[in-house]
């Protein structure tokens, strides 16, 4: 089997060859269809999130180690099965489910494996999807996605599920009668603007710096897609949503981005923070119960959430965000057109075989 590895933290990625595994117990071997290419990949491959204030979080300090193969927006098709698999079929291709956990803990028991103190999540601490082969270790992670384009689906097991569980913390009722804000427009960004409108949204309003970006935001169905640089970028956000901002969901996640989102949240306003940009905030602690806030991370999504948002993509079908394909032997400049801001909604990786009109 062929992979694209990270060896070393920061440096380009090296082309690796080792025997393609075999399955044993309820291991899946698969053949790899398409693998999405992430911002947090970028984190993986650097080897560190900034946390403000010159420090830093080694991906080594929460025991990542190499060579590495990234990716965790996968779709695969069956090749082989363990002699304990069962309930999925050779020749078939699935979404993969890669947010894997002990399976002993207390969270991973409640089902929420993404939230696991000791994960096994493919991509970052087991070998993912920028290769052509990958092991599972269990048929539960694989789920069927019907006619959807391997290279459609693969986004919807990270972008997809990070933004549909951030939704579904924002109550309800605020979803469906009140625009919310959105900070960034970028994959996960259009991803939000695609779901919002099949979860009843009553629409949303769009902060990016791009002029690209917000212009796919417009397309995508923003209410408005506005400049945070502009020196009246409050007062418009303010105007476009009729005041105060009920929810606002963050895919930035930087010092500057979370500090203007609790600026512009009314009174019992929600914050939910997704992206992992970095930096820090300073708070006023009692204006937290006097505005009655919220401010709530919210890290990718259960297993439990990919089979709902899997049906409901599959039943309702949302329309598409832009998506550009590239072959897997490209990964490092896939990586690198994503880290200088050069992509518009998703890049996807594709063994060469495996056809896509999208690919550039």
């Amino acid at each position: 089997m062929i992979s694209y590895d990270v060896t070393t933290f920061g440096a380009p990625l090296e082309r690796r060859e080792r025997p393609t595994p075999k399955p044993a117990g309820r291991e899946v071997l698969l053949r790899v269809c398409a693998a999405g290419v992430c911002h947090s990949d970028i984190h993986v491959w650097h080897g560190w999130y900034d946390l403000g204030d010159g420090q830093r979080l080694t991906l080594a300090d929460r025991g990542v180690s190499l060579p590495l193969t990234l990716g965790h927006e996968i779709v695969a098709r069956v090749v082989a099965l363990g002699d304990e698999a069962e309930g999925v079929t050779v020749g078939q291709a699935y979404l993969v489910y890669p947010w894997i956990g002990c399976g002993h803990c207390t969270r991973c028991g409640q089902g929420r494996e993404h939230l696991c103190p000791a994960p096994r999540f493919l991509g970052v601490f087991a070998p993912g999807g920028y290769s052509d082969h990958l092991v599972v270790p269990d048929p539960k992670y694989l789920l069927e996605i019907g006619d959807i384009a391997p290279e459609r689906a693969a986004s919807y097991a990270c972008s997809g599920l990070t933004t549909f569980s951030a939704m579904r913390k924002i109550d309800p009722l605020v979803l469906r009668t009140e625009p919310i804000v959105i900070i960034g427009a970028g994959g996960l960004g259009l991803m939000c603007l695609s779901l919002l409108k099949l979860m009843g949204g009553a629409g949303a309003v769009v902060i990016e710096t791009s002029p690209a970006r917000r212009q796919a935001a417009l397309d995508a169905g923003a209410l408005q897609a506005i400049d945070p640089a502009a020196p009246d970028a409050a007062a418009l956000v303010a105007q476009a949503i009729g005041g105060g901002a009920a929810a606002i969901i963050d895919y930035v996640g930087s010092g500057e981005t979370v500090t203007l989102a609790i600026k512009l949240l009314d009174k019992a306003g929600q914050l939910i923070v997704v992206g992992l940009f970095g930096g820090e905030i300073r708070l006023s602690t009692p204006m937290l119960p006097i505005r009655a806030l919220t401010i709530q991370g919210s890290y990718i999504g259960s297993l439990d959430e990919l089979r709902e948002l899997v049906a409901l993509v599959r039943d309702k079908r949302p329309a598409p965000i832009p998506i550009a394909c590239c072959d897997l032997q490209d990964a490092a400049s896939a990586l690198a057109r994503l880290e200088a801001g050069q992509v518009v909604g998703r890049l996807v990786l594709l063994p060469p075989d495996e056809p896509s009109s999208a690919r550039f």
